[in-house]
C-alpha cells in the first residue's frame, strides 16, 4: 500500500485552502480530493524508466521507500528501512521564477531505522528540511534523491547506491541490484485508495533487490548481504475522512515469487473495498489482486509501552485465487516509529517471516509489514 498518510498529513497542514475545503464535510461532499493546481493520478499513465524513478513535481506528494533483510558474515541478522518523502507546498501554476534556491516550494523528509534481531534493538532516526540543492532534493529524470547525507542513487551499471549515517553510530552503505523489472501496482497505471474520482496514486515496486555492502551497528562496521524491496509512489490526493489507517505487506517467498498487499481500514472497522495487491510470479508476470481476492486475519497483538497502541504482530494471509495460505510473524515486536520531529505520525514498520503453502507446495519467505492508525485515528487538520 502507499504510505500516503505520512505525506498527506503534511500536505494538508501546509494548505489552509485544503483545510477549509474539508472542514465539517462528509466524504461524499469532498470532491475532488486534489488541491487546486496539482495534477491528479489518472488512469492510462504509462511508466517509463529511468524517468519515473525520479521526482514528479506536478504531483503534491511522493515517496521512495527501501526496506530489507541483511545478514553479516558472522550470521547476525538485521533489518533496515530508509525512506525519502517529498511534499509540495506551492503548486506549479503558483510557483514564482526566482533566483533564490531557498524559495519554499516543497518539504523533504526522511526516515532511517535499523532492527537488530540478535540484541532485540530497534533504533530510528528522522530528518525534515526544506527542498533545495543544498539540503534535500531529487532529480526528475532518474533516481537520485537525498536528504543531507542520506541518499539513494541509480548508477550507470543499473545498481542502486543506498547510504545513510547518523552520529549515534548507525549507518549503511549498500548496492542494490534489481532481479526483476519494475512492477506497476493497480490497474491501468493507478492504485486506488477509495471510490471516487481522484482517490488514487501512481505506484510501482522493485520487488526483489539483491543487497551487498556494509552496515554500521552502533559503531560496529560489518560486511552484509541480503535482499531488499523498493516502493515509489506519487500523487496528489488525501485519504477520505472515514479511513483511519492501513496494513501493508511486502513478502519475498523462497520459490522466487513476491506478494504485496494493502488493506485500508475504515472508521467503522470495515475494510476499504478498493484495497488491493500484486502477486509477482517467478517469471515476472504480475497478477492484480482485488480486495475480495485475499484475506488478512489478525492472530496476535503487541502493545507498545510508549504509545499504548496495540498492533497485530502475527497474521494469517490467504489469497485463494493464487493458492496462497501463509502465516506471517513479526521477527521482533517492538518496531514502532514515533516521528515527532518529521511527519508527526506514529507507525509500526518491521521485519517479518512467512511460512505456509503456495499452490499446495510448502513455502517460506521474509519481508516487511507497515501499519498506521493504531496509535491514533488519523485525522487531517480541520477534517474532523
Amino acid at each position: 500500500m502507499s504510505r500516503w498518510i505520512l505525506a498527506a498529513a503534511l500536505l494538508v497542514a501546509w494548505s489552509p485552502e485544503a483545510q477549509e475545503r474539508t472542514r465539517a464535510k462528509s466524504p461524499a461532499e469532498i470532491a475532488p480530493p486534489v488541491r487546486e493546481g496539482w495534477k491528479a493520478a489518472e488512469p492510462g499513465y504509462e511508466f517509463r524508466f529511468p524517468r519515473d524513478h525520479g521526482a514528479h513535481r506536478d504531483f503534491s506528494t511522493e515517496w521512495w521507500y527501501f526496506t530489507g533483510h541483511l545478514r553479516s558474515d558472522e550470521g547476525l541478522r538485521f533489518g533496515f528501512e530508509l525512506t525519502f518523502f517529498r511534499v509540495g507546498v506551492v503548486p506549479p501554476p503558483k510557483r514564482r521564477i526566482s533566483e533564490s534556491a531557498w524559495e519554499l516550494e516543497e518539504i523533504m523528509l526522511a526516515h532511517f531505522a535499523v532492527t537488530d534481531l540478535e540484541d532485540g534493538d530497534f533504533r530510528y532516526y528522522e530528518k525534515l528540511n526544506r527542498g533545495s540543492p543544498f539540503t534535500a532534493d531529487a532529480a526528475t529524470d532518474r533516481l537520485d534523491v537525498f536528504n543531507e547525507g542520506w541518499r539513494a542513487r541509480l548508477t550507470s551499471d543499473g545498481t542502486i547506491e543506498l547510504k545513510a549515517s547518523v552520529d549515534e553510530g548507525d549507518g549503511l552503505s549498500l548496492r542494490l541490484r534489481p532481479e526483476k523489472d519494475p512492477v506497476v501496482n493497480g490497474v491501468d497505471g493507478v492504485s486506488l485508495k477509495a471510490e471516487g474520482v481522484g482517490y488514487s496514486s501512481h505506484y510501482y515496486s522493485l520487488t526483489r533487490l539483491s543487497a551487498t555492502g556494509e552496515l554500521r551497528d552502533e559503531g560496529n562496521v560489518m560486511d552484509v548481504t541480503g535482499s531488499a524491496w523498493m516502493d515509489h509512489e506519487f500523487g496528489s490526493a488525501v485519504l477520505r475522512s472515514d479511513q483511519v489507517g492501513w496494513d501493508w505487506f511486502s513478502l519475498q517467498l523462497d520459490d522466487g515469487t513476491e506478494l504485496m498487499l494493502y488493506q485500508i481500514r475504515r472508521e467503522d472497522g470495515s475494510r476499504e473495498p478498493m484495497s488491493s495487491g500484486s502477486f509477482v510470479a517467478r517469471s515476472g508476470e504480475v497478477i492484480h489482486l482485488r480486495s475480495e481476492d485475499f484475506l488478512i486475519e489478525d492472530l496476535e497483538h503487541w502493545t507498545s509501552s510508549e504509545t499504548a497502541a496495540a498492533y497485530p504482530v502475527r497474521w494469517r494471509v490467504i489469497a485463494g485465487a493464487i493458492g496462497l495460505d501463509l502465516e506471517v510473524r513479526a521477527l521482533q515486536k517492538n518496531q514502532e516509529l514515533v516521528t515527532r520531529s518529521s511527519t508527526g505520525i506514529t507507525y509500526w514498520e518491521g521485519m517479518v517471516s512467512a511460512a505456509g503453502r503456495s499452490g499446495g507446495t510448502p513455502v517460506r519467505g521474509r519481508g516487511y509489514v507497515e501499519m498506521t492508525g493504531y496509535a491514533e485515528i488519523f485525522s487531517i487538520v480541520g477534517q474532523r
